[in-house]
């Protein structure tokens, strides 16, 4: 297929891997789209209009050589495609399925722009590293001379994995320190399997193994280690635990049986995928089965959610969120498989109760508000306010909240208080990724607060260069005192 001539969007529409069926896809947890002909991919990235000028790149995080690879992989280069997006991106096929590419690269793709359907970019990325894997094309991580120092990184998500490659890559021992008992953080717990199967995190994390990443799991910092052993073992520490702590509702009933965190939810389910025993899911708790689901929320975890609740055979799932469709943070395409698998939404409507029989019985109800949206607020986006006058009942056994997370607090849990914080709980960093204490740095969720995963790795990523120049700088320092 060389010399395959690009902008082929003037004569070929947009397409992608065909989705399963929802009445097929529904009733397990595999990924919904079955693998891609090889030349239907390369067609598609034909599509690519090769700008001057390439406004995908610009706005993905990792900034992706994106006409690059398109234009290698159109030309049926595939492992040079392949490699090239490897390039900058040290897990190209988890970008690949479950970044938001309607709202970062295909969204802000010339060619959608125009009205001719963006480049199926997510999905090409996605088929070059799952066709490297195949064919053996994905290298071994290869460690650099050893340097003598090491690195303790907190978390084993996306920034932690991606903080352990670049430093191995550096020559640095490199230990990784996680309170569950698998690596992978959000990508293993917290993300449903329909889209992104869980081999797909353990091959990464076996690679990482093998190039002499030490994972120490089941080792919360602070309660299994104290945190000033860690600075005291290595020569710089990276906090990449994100953020876990669920908001709340706030409104009365909140504490009733039936009503669960998001992440509660996920992770039982998860976990359930994987094997494990679950006794909160195995007590009916944490299960859908059978029951009317309420998930209040708007982002990609509340999408996690009622799709999961669907798999899991719920009664009925509904969606309730406070402002309307074209505000919702979570992606359009999330929304879109929702829908097809049966999902209704309730668009600008907000909680007011979770009802039940008594103070204190299971819930049976969310009595909730219609909204309507006002002028703007801080975030550009306009503010929902209540529509007088205007309230309803939908029936619910089980209430999942999905309203975002914040950050735990950190100077207590690792008894640090001179671990400075902003005043939304996250780690404050000066200029780059260091902490207030001295090779101590921080990156990820935990700086910036609930984000996309992409954006954790390109923290990571950058936080891994300083942490580098640090470790560098404090070896010259102790040759010449050495000398």
């Amino acid at each position: 297929m060389a010399d395959t001539p690009m902008l082929a969007f003037v004569h070929r529409p947009a397409a992608g891997p065909a989705k399963r069926p929802a009445a097929e896809r529904t009733h397990d947890f595999a990924e919904i789209s079955a693998p891609w002909p090889e030349p239907e991919a390369e067609a598609q990235a034909a599509r690519c209009s090769q700008c001057g000028v390439p406004f995908c790149q610009v706005h993905c995080p990792l900034h992706n050589n994106i006409p690059d690879w398109l234009m290698l992989a159109a030309e049926g280069r595939l492992q040079e495609a392949y490699e090239l997006s490897a390039a900058t991106s040290t897990m190209p096929e988890v970008c690949g399925r479950i970044c938001p590419q309607d709202r970062l690269c295909e969204g802000s793709c010339v060619i959608e722009q125009s009205g001719h359907g963006a480049v199926t970019i997510g999905a090409v990325e996605k088929f070059l590293t799952d066709t490297a894997w195949e064919r053996g094309w994905v290298a071994p991580l290869v460690p650099g001379p050893a340097t003598g120092q090491s690195v303790g990184i907190i978390g084993a998500g996306p920034a932690g994995l991606t903080a352990a490659e670049l430093l191995r890559r550096e020559g640095h021992a490199i230990h990784v320190y996680d309170r569950h008992d698998r690596a992978g953080g959000l990508l293993t717990y917290g993300i449903p399997g329909f889209k992104l199967e869980k081999e797909v995190v353990m091959r990464r994390v076996a690679r990482l193994e093998a190039g002499g990443v030490r994972f120490h799991l089941g080792t919360e910092v602070g309660r299994d280690i104290a945190f000033e052993t860690l600075r005291a073992r290595h020569d710089a520490v990276l906090v990449a635990t994100g953020v876990y702590r669920a908001r709340e509702a706030g409104v009365p009933g909140a504490g009733r049986p039936g009503v669960v965190k998001a992440l509660d939810y996920l992770i039982a389910s998860n976990r359930k995928g994987l094997g494990d025993a679950v006794p909160r899911f195995d007590s009916g708790e944490l299960d859908a089965r059978g029951r009317r689901v309420v998930v209040v929320g708007g982002g990609d975890t509340a999408m996690d959610c009622v799709r999961t609740a669907v798999r899991q055979g719920a009664a009925s799932v509904t969606c309730l969120y406070r402002r309307d469709r074209a505000n919702m943070p979570g992606s359009a395409r999330e929304v879109a498989h929702a829908e097809e698998e049966g999902v209704v939404f309730q668009w600008l409507a907000a909680p007011l109760a979770f009802e039940g029989e008594g103070a204190d019985g299971p819930v049976r109800a969310v009595r909730a508000q219609r909204m309507r949206l006002g002028a703007a607020d801080v975030s550009g986006r306009r503010a929902p306010e209540p529509e007088p006058g205007a309230v309803f009942t939908l029936p619910a056994d089980l209430v999942i909240e999905a309203l975002g997370f914040d950050a735990e607090d950190l100077p207590a849990a690792f008894a640090e208080p001179e671990l400075a914080v902003t005043r939304w709980g996250t780690i404050r960093t000066s200029g780059g990724f260091a902490t207030s204490l001295p090779g101590v740095f921080a990156a990820g969720d935990i700086v910036r607060g609930a984000s996309l995963v992409v954006w954790a790795m390109r923290e990571a990523r950058d936080a891994a260069a300083e942490i580098a120049q640090y470790l560098a700088a404090a070896a010259s320092r102790g040759a010449k005192e050495a000398a």
